[in-house]
């Protein structure tokens, strides 16, 4: 008999359709972790959106959680629409899923802009440094100096998408590789846990355009420059642990909602609520020719938009007309007290 969560479901209601993605893909591992991540932390799929935008990484919401809602919204625009699902019904859980394209290039701004107001969503972007759908012309978060399978040099530097969501607001952020369910996994489930915009920039090897060598994000390039900060677990609420930690070794978080992130220092003495810190660790890493991976930035104490926009608790989607429109005596005194 299948093992069931907590909310007695077993890993099978959390597959979808198969996938129709390259072979040894590395967004199919990225499924992968998403499907243990949400199996692990008991989310019922009927109360999950899956958004995404246009590119191969889109595609993967299918093989996923097919009970659980979803759009595909245009290029670059799923920001946006998840923005707006959020002030709509925030009773849902949003999770993005995106590309380097999809978010780097015709997305930019409204991602930027979902960032700023610290949107509640988990926003996985499946960077594999190409567009895939098109034939594998770089795109924004192609490293400068790396080659095209055609012989091109690319000769602009890149988005730094970590970097990115640290200056303009997301208040969790995160790096990884689609290898590496051990680490991803539990990340992914801390970005579910947290209130607030949690960006997860995950390095996922395109084997049809991007596996070559001269590529600075073919699996074997990655493998040979990753630069874990830390160790990753994750440990429900709902769990009673006692741990004894070593002075020095570890650092405990806890999120919002009294879940906890644990980090294991593996040599390194990294406080990732430390803002400064963080963007210059992701400037050292790309001087060193490195992936630095793990939970790059955390922050607990800004409030997520919902609460800005002080909205009621029941979702706007549930509220009924007279609820939202304002009665003929109020919108009369409104519109004498505008003509003074």
């Amino acid at each position: 008999m299948a093992k069931a969560n907590r909310v007695d479901l077993t890993e099978k209601d959390y597959k979808g359709a198969e996938s129709t993605m390259c072979r040894g893909c590395g967004h199919d591992a990225i499924s992968a972790s998403i499907m243990r991540a949400f199996f692990a932390s008991s989310v019922d799929p009927r109360k999950v959106i899956k958004l995404s935008g246009i590119g191969c990484s889109s595609k993967t919401p299918n093989y996923f959680m097919n009970q659980a809602f979803g759009i595909n919204a245009v290029h670059g625009r799923m920001a946006s629409v998840a923005t707006g699902a959020n002030v709509g019904n925030h009773s849902m859980i949003p999770l993005g899923i995106s590309g380097d394209g999809d978010t780097s290039a015709i997305g930019l701004g409204n991602f930027c802009h979902m960032m700023r107001r610290n949107v509640n969503i988990t926003y996985v972007i499946e960077n594999n440094g190409v567009y895939g759908l098109t034939k594998g012309q770089f795109s924004a978060t192609a490293d400068e100096g790396t080659v095209m399978k055609g012989g091109k040099i690319n000769d602009m530097p890149a988005i730094d998408l970590c970097e990115l969501g640290i200056t303009l607001g997301a208040t969790y952020v995160a790096r990884s590789f689609s290898g590496d369910r051990k680490q991803l996994a539990p990340l992914i489930q801390g970005a579910v846990a947290h209130k607030g915009t949690a960006i997860l920039d995950v390095l996922s090897p395109c084997v049809t355009f991007n596996d070559h060598s001269g590529s600075t994000k073919s699996l074997k390039y990655i493998r040979e420059h990753l630069d874990p900060l830390h160790d990753i677990d994750f440990i429900p609420p709902y769990e009673n642990i006692e741990v004894d930690y070593q002075e020095g070794t570890d650092q405990e978080v806890t999120l919002h909602d009294g879940s906890r992130i644990t980090l294991h220092k593996l040599g390194h003495n990294y406080d990732p609520t430390n803002r400064m810190q963080a963007v210059t660790a992701l400037h050292a890493a790309v001087a060193e020719h490195k992936f630095l991976t793990g939970l790059v930035y955390l922050n607990e104490e800004r409030a997520e938009f919902i609460e800005d926009l002080n909205l009621c608790d029941t979702p706007l989607a549930f509220l009924d007309q007279e609820a939202v429109q304002p009665l003929p005596d109020t919108l009369d005194r409104i519109n004498a007290e505008l003509m003074k």
